[in-house]
């Protein structure tokens, strides 16, 4: 291997052996060979870190650092330290990728050597597979493409729960300063949305960007996700903090059309959250006094009162934003336990 490989792929593991070999063999797999393995194993209990050791040991573009459990974010950080490549692109480690994703990456790289290269990426349920394509023209954006076509609705394609370009950082190749510059100012305690303040960030400080029009990655849409399970009421205060940094890295003075694509943004994760958060606690004393405490938040008010209630898809998200925007409490509780 190089000692500057083209390409550096950071993958955070943490308690992930049912899925990790079949996402180490796609890579594999590749039809591409300049780049390296950065395994970063995030205090594992179970035998990730031993499978992480093991494809280190026989393939010299494989490398494995073990840490203690720090969270996704911090993962990615030890991994991009570790780094050597041109370019830095990550892997999730349940996920897997097409046989020739570094190919042509690669190749869009060396074709237009820009700041980032997309692709689009396929939704794995267990049912079925569902693409997922961007809404912009496959090839080159200089800054003033980027400008005009591109940021005007990169987190707010137009329709409810649909991104001009997906937060995600798995789908994407960035130019290691560009990356470095925007990746280390991400808390490491935002569990969700975190992808967001990295990939948004960088996106708007690039010079240039590539599209590929293949879908190349494969995103598990795991059965045990967070959309199917409680969640606790500390993540409001996560969501908030999260809104909060991507207001202090986006320059909405810069780029007064992200003013609104935030305010969406910020409300379709609210109604992510708020009926995982609150379905548990409608008989709870402190229902009440942490809603309305939710409403008042400014930047949640803010959007709730930018956001119309008709743009929202689906009839009880549309009465749950109506009920926030309002500070309903008795009709928001109602909705929530029918």
């Amino acid at each position: 291997m190089q000692n500057s490989p083209l390409l550096s792929v950071i993958i955070p593991v943490y308690n992930v052996e049912k899925y990790l070999r079949n996402c180490l063999d796609s890579i594999l797999a590749q039809d591409f060979t300049d780049y390296e393995v950065i395994l970063v194993d995030d205090g594992s209990t179970d035998h990730s870190g031993v499978l992480c050791d093991e494809y280190a040991a026989d393939h010299p573009a494989f490398c494995c650092i073990h840490k203690t459990n720090g969270g996704h974010t911090s993962a990615r950080k030890c991994g991009y330290e570790a780094s050597k490549g041109e370019y830095v692109t990550f892997v999730d480690s349940d996920d897997w990728i097409a046989p020739h994703m570094y190919r042509k990456l690669c190749q869009a790289i060396r074709d237009s050597h820009a700041d980032i290269i997309l692709c689009n990426h396929i939704a794995a349920m267990q049912d079925r597979e569902e693409i997922c394509t961007m809404p912009f023209a496959p090839g080159f954006y200089d800054k003033t493409r980027l400008e005009e076509e591109v940021y005007p609705s990169m987190l707010y394609s137009g329709t409810f729960y649909k991104y001009g370009i997906s937060p995600n950082l798995w789908n994407k190749a960035f130019r290691r300063d560009l990356l470095k510059k925007h990746l280390m100012h991400v808390p490491d305690d935002i569990a969700v949305g975190e992808d967001a303040l990295a990939s948004y960030s960088c996106i708007l400080d690039a010079g240039s960007a590539y599209v590929l029009p293949d879908a190349l990655y494969y995103y598990r849409s795991n059965a045990d996700s967070m959309s199917r399970r409680t969640i606790p009421v500390e993540r409001l205060l996560e969501n908030r903090k999260m809104f909060r940094t991507l207001c202090d890295v986006i320059d909405i003075a810069a780029y007064p059309c992200m003013k609104k694509q935030l305010d969406y943004y910020f409300v379709y994760q609210c109604l992510l959250t708020y009926e995982l958060v609150f379905g548990k606690m409608t008989h709870t004393s402190s229902f009440r006094k942490i809603f309305l405490e939710e409403c008042d938040v400014s930047l949640i008010r803010e959007a709730f009162h930018s956001v119309a209630i008709r743009d929202i898809n689906g009839t009880h998200n549309k009465l749950y934003a109506f009920c926030v925007k309002h500070r309903l409490f008795t009709l928001f509780r109602f909705l929530l336990q029918h």
